[in-house]
């Protein structure tokens, strides 16, 4: 009985994802305006934050560097659209972001809790100001003119990407890699005596969770005409996909979405309603989540299922 339950679960859950990806994909010719960019903002924060949740929630390791990587998109678009073709651009992004990912991964994943954190902090600080001393003594300029692409393009390149990262990470936590994550997460002496290779498991996860930064970086570049390094790497974007994954709660990449759908929505709502309180509202709502769901939301629905079934089988 549990199994034939369980099977009806997954086969209600599979045609509920199916029924969103149709409504997604058919979205941009059922209606016009501000709900695709909408959506395409949306899907961008989803890639941000199961890319950051795929290599901290298992690992316990605070990164701080999405910013990096998806301003390093920022900047391969500005440069490469136009001359070279959108999907080549895409592609050439996520190959950056994993080879810089790599770099920076083999050089500071031996640091550990807040060292690490604060590396990676610096990183999106350091590539920032670096390429703004480049466009300064190169160019003599302070940002850069972006080839724009269509809404409907960068929303299904934004989709593509989206499913992408959602596939490649539920794949990876099914994965040896996953297990050994998970190992590495819940005590990283013991995982490297039992032959797991710590350091190589954590660099290849943390550049390939790069790869899909970098590739939303590039897609949200060629909606703006012109960016500059404080657009970038803007904090926002460094920061709002950690507490988007709090907020969601990280137990598995379902949280991760719906807390990168409704933060996104949010902010949009009290940016345009409320734009003098927007921060202020902004961080009551966060720390009353904090205080209120620290398993997320996901984890607070969880909890209200569990005690409504324990409430309908007591009279039993």
């Amino acid at each position: 009985m549990k199994i034939n339950n369980l099977s009806t679960t997954r086969w209600v859950g599979l045609g509920l994802l199916l029924v969103v990806l149709v409504v997604l994909v058919l979205l941009p010719t059922i209606t016009e305006g501000y709900l695709p960019v909408l959506v395409t903002d949306i899907l961008k924060f989803v890639i941000l934050t199961v890319a950051w949740v795929l290599f901290a929630a298992p690992t316990g390791y605070m990164s701080l560097a999405t910013g990096a990587f998806y301003g390093l998109g920022f900047y391969i678009a500005a440069v490469f659209n136009g001359p070279v073709p959108f999907p080549i651009v895409i592609i050439i992004a996520g190959i950056a972001g994993f080879v810089v990912a790599l770099l920076v991964g083999a050089l500071t994943l031996r640091l550990r809790a807040a060292y690490f954190c604060i590396f990676t902090f610096a990183l999106v600080l350091l590539i920032s100001n670096v390429v703004l001393e480049v466009e300064r003594l190169v160019t003599q300029t302070r940002g850069r003119f972006v080839e724009t692409e269509t809404v409907e393009a960068a929303y299904y390149a934004m989709l593509i990407i989206a499913v992408l990262t959602l596939v490649v990470a539920w794949l990876i936590r099914r994965s040896r890699h996953g297990l050994a994550l998970q190992s590495i997460g819940e005590h990283e002496e013991a995982a490297a005596h039992s032959g797991i290779n710590v350091t190589r498991t954590k660099v290849l996860v943390f550049a390939v969770s790069s790869v899909f930064m970098g590739m939303a970086g590039a897609i949200i570049a060629t909606r703006r005409a012109y960016i500059d390094p404080g657009i970038a790497f803007s904090m926002n974007n460094t920061f709002l996909p950690v507490l988007m994954a709090m907020f969601g709660g990280m137990g598995n990449l379902l949280g991760p979405v719906i807390g990168a759908a409704i933060f996104t929505y949010i902010g949009e709502l009290l940016l345009t309603r409320f734009p003098d309180l927007y921060m202020l509202i902004f961080g009551v709502v966060l720390i009353l989540a904090i205080l209120f769901m620290p398993n997320g939301i996901l984890g607070l629905g969880q909890q209200i299922w569990a005690k409504l079934r324990g409430g309908r089988r007591a009279p039993a």
